[in-house]
């Protein structure tokens, strides 16, 4: 019978270990989404790629803020067709634009929590509580997000799931970047978007599609909007591997 109760025991706690792999949470103060629009077509890009990268070692990386990176795809028509663009980050991009009413994008560009960001800085930390975002990856990469807003109120929300990719060095063959060799961090390899009730939603974590590159690094991000709205309430991430 003792043999019987550690031999459950076992593996009740290989189960659990199993049933949470990662896990990642925000504190109750606004965790920073920090966007970079970006494009390997862009001789002005690479400055601005250099600072995300130095982020890496910045110890408030995840916890204060989550920096991710879009490549679009309207430079592709210097001769080079950047390998991360997507029509859906342009599209990203030209929603910012609609809803600070400027009629034009441009790359780079950095956005902060939803508003066009200029600054040469780090953003301070927040002090505005929005709630806990948490995240537990289990087997086969399904995401169980959790989110418990500061209000209590538990409405309909939006929850954005992404799959990063850093340490990814390209060689730029055409284009105004031809000839350079760009490393890029904090990219935005795939994204998922899905309603969440109830404050709880399970997702996939979608592939990595480009980022499958050897000494790549990989990393997660997800944050919660409002329900059709852009702007980000709470953020969180981390590294996977």
């Amino acid at each position: 019978m003792i043999r019987f109760i550690l031999f459950f025991g076992f593996m009740s706690m290989a189960a659990s270990s199993r049933a949470a792999d990662l896990t990642f949470e925000s504190g109750p103060t606004r965790t920073h989404l920090l966007e970079l629009y970006t494009s390997e077509g862009c001789s002005s890009c690479p400055p601005a790629e250099a600072w995300l990268s130095r982020l890496k070692d910045e110890p408030r990386l995840w916890r204060e803020f989550v920096p991710i990176a879009f490549h679009v795809d309207y430079w592709d028509r210097l001769g080079w067709r950047d390998p991360f663009a997507s029509k859906q980050w342009t599209a990203r991009q030209y929603e910012y634009s609609a809803r600070w009413k400027s009629s034009s994008v441009y790359t780079p560009g950095f956005v902060l929590n939803g508003r066009e960001w200029r600054n040469s800085g780090v953003p301070a930390a927040s002090t505005e509580r929005s709630g806990v975002l948490k995240l537990a990856l289990t087997e086969g990469d399904t995401v169980e997000a959790k989110f418990a807003p500061e209000s209590g109120e538990m409405r309909t929300f939006d929850l954005h799931v992404a799959r990063l990719g850093a340490d990814l060095r390209i060689h730029v063959k055409a284009g105004e970047n031809g000839g350079r060799k760009l490393l890029h961090d904090f990219v935005v390899l795939s994204l998922v978007k899905e309603p969440m009730t109830g404050g709880a939603k399970q997702v996939r974590l979608p592939p990595g599609g480009a980022g499958q590159a050897s000494g790549a690094r990989e990393a997660i991000a997800a944050w919660i909007t409002e329900s059709g709205r852009i702007e980000p309430l709470q953020a969180v991430g981390g590294w996977l591997r």
